[in-house]
């Protein structure tokens, strides 16, 4: 028997639940980000410029990317340092790669680019976790990662 057979995988509940948790965090880091835009926008254009100030397509593409960069790379910390978001925290769950080992920088990066088809498709990626054999995620199987359920500590 594989470590991957003996452990439990995470439902899409808990999934879901860890998603809305972490939903606050990236909130609050989407306000960050726009806080730090609006002001290097004040200090480059002036107060009454920057109210008035019409962005260009490549300036709106720009900012969108890095929001993304910004909201990815909490993702990708939180994996990297110890497998769990906050929200996965909270409802004790953990990315590990197949073996058990954590995932790598490469997972990593890939699962964040496919959660995003996953979600976009009406939620089509996350609800393909309910199917055998490997009840897995579009972005679970795309990075080779699982999801798992991590035991009650005592304390």
């Amino acid at each position: 028997m594989t470590e991957t057979n003996s452990v439990e995988k995470a439902g899409i509940l808990r999934r879901l639940a860890s998603l809305v948790y972490d939903g606050f965090l990236l909130f609050a880091i989407a306000l960050a980000y726009a806080t730090i835009l609006l002001v290097i926008r004040i200090l480059l254009l002036g107060l009454d410029s920057a109210t008035h100030h019409d962005p260009n397509l490549f300036s709106q593409w720009l900012g969108f990317i890095g929001l993304y960069a910004s909201l990815a790379g909490y993702y990708y910390v939180c994996w990297r340092k110890q497998g769990q978001t906050l929200g996965m925290k909270s409802w004790r769950i953990k990315l590990q790669g197949y073996g058990g080992q954590p995932a790598t920088p490469n997972q990593c990066i890939r699962r964040c680019l496919f959660a995003i088809p996953s979600m976009a498709c009406g939620g089509l990626g996350f609800l393909w976790c309910l199917l055998p054999p490997k009840r897995a995620c579009w972005h679970d199987l795309a990075s080779t990662t699982e999801v798992i359920m991590v035991a009650k500590q005592d304390g």
